[in-house]
């Protein structure tokens, strides 16, 4: 659980956009950061981005909907959003618990995801849902 990045506090409610802005959310972030990691499986290793998790019920979209685009692939469970208009991926329903979506650190307000340090990489090449 992390509440402080660099100099910026994690708000219980904390804003997340996307690169242009088009997409806003609500994040319920009670804990702070909880579970910062990388994935090393064939999307997150090309999107590169560190991720948290949420509850499904902790993200609120407050605007640009309609610009959320989904894709997945392989087993169709985890459902990938990004931004139509900036390219920016945001947000994904878990694989490994569809009770969570995992979003992109990145896009919180006045985090940099470089301050957190080490952030521990998971082995999504061999999923657990795979074994």
């Amino acid at each position: 659980m992390i509440r402080i990045v660099g100099a910026t506090e994690i708000k219980e409610k904390h804003k997340f956009t996307c690169h242009c802005g088009g997409v806003e959310l609500e994040l319920s972030l009670p804990n702070g950061i909880d579970k910062p990691r990388r994935c090393d499986c064939s999307i997150c290793r090309r999107k590169g981005a560190v991720v948290a998790s949420v509850k499904l019920d902790g993200i609120k979209i407050v605007k640009g909907k309609e610009l959320l685009k989904l894709y997945t692939f392989n087993t169709h469970t985890a459902k990938h959003y990004f931004c139509s208009e900036c390219g920016i991926y945001t947000h994904h329903q878990r694989r490994s618990d569809p009770s969570e979506y995992g979003y992109n650190v990145g896009c919180l307000e006045g985090v940099n995801p470089f301050d957190l340090g080490d952030v521990v990489t998971n082995d999504g090449i061999n999923h657990p849902a795979d074994r």
